[in-house]
């Protein structure tokens, strides 16, 4: 008789083994970036060791620049997040519900995602100024289309015998929408939302670096001109961890949002 205890003992040890492999590769990476700064005797303009990285990001947090210049860029990331996913989930929904909608705006969507963000975030800065309101608006925009798609498709995943259930049960539109085709389409939309949270810190540094004068991204400016490689690895790192965060806080709310996923999977 098979012993299916055994069969998901590996999955166990494999899913506890996330909480050490992780600091493992982390600390492996160092480990190489210190030996190659040891044995190529890079200057630290070019490449500087991760003592001085971190010498250098205890000096920033000091004299309080890279936390006033981190809020500064999280909160447009923020901002442009929420306004962005807003108007996706709404557009998205139009399209999903409406083929005749979806011909009409499909094209410039398309079209849209044709050209870099890195090529219009100039105009918008010169269009909008150097200010908050077009790093908000760059950040929406490059998280505007995965969160658009992934509505559609969660929205049009949804069977259609469970849409005629709820019409023999007289349900409004409302509430099709709120017990029916948002439950269904929250898997997909949170794996849109995933990647839009990632893309948000790139739209932001993208408007930082073309025009601004607060943020991660005019760090990264200042020290670049300034020849401080130590700092512009603390801006990026900051970054990286804002990222990582946001990141984390998405995957936090799909497992306590879609916890009833776990019962059908039994």
């Amino acid at each position: 008789m098979m012993d299916y205890k055994s069969l998901r003992k590996p999955f166990r040890m494999s899913r506890y083994s996330l909480y050490w492999t992780a600091p493992i590769s982390l600390a492996a990476a160092l480990l190489l970036w210190w030996l190659v700064t040891r044995t190529a005797s890079l200057p630290a303009f070019i490449l500087p060791s991760p003592v001085q990285v971190a010498t250098r990001f205890w000096k920033a947090l000091a004299d309080g620049s890279l936390l006033i210049n981190t809020a500064v860029t999280l909160t447009e990331v923020l901002l442009g997040l929420l306004v962005g996913t807003t108007v996706a989930v709404a557009l998205g929904y139009a399209i999903a519900k409406s083929r005749l909608f979806e011909r009409l705006v499909a094209p410039w969507l398309v079209a849209t995602q044709a050209i870099p963000i890195v090529a219009i975030a100039p105009l918008l800065v010169i269009w909008f100024g150097p200010g908050i309101f077009s790093k908000v608006l760059i950040c929406a925009l490059i998280v505007f289309f995965p969160v658009l798609v992934n509505t559609v498709v969660g929205v049009r995943a949804v069977p259609r015998p469970l849409h005629d259930l709820m019409g023999s049960l007289y349900a409004t539109p409302t509430q099709t929408l709120r017990f029916l085709e948002l439950p269904a389409a929250l898997p997909i939309l949170l794996g849109g939302l995933r990647i839009g949270a990632t893309l948000s810190v790139i739209g932001a540094v993208v408007g930082e670096l073309v025009g601004s004068d607060q943020g991660l991204g005019f760090l990264v400016n200042v020290a670049r001109g300034q020849y401080d490689t130590a700092l512009v690895f603390v801006a990026v790192f900051t970054l990286i961890l804002l990222a990582l965060i946001l990141y984390g806080i998405v995957a936090f709310a799909e497992s306590r949002w879609l916890v009833w996923q776990g019962t059908f999977e039994r």
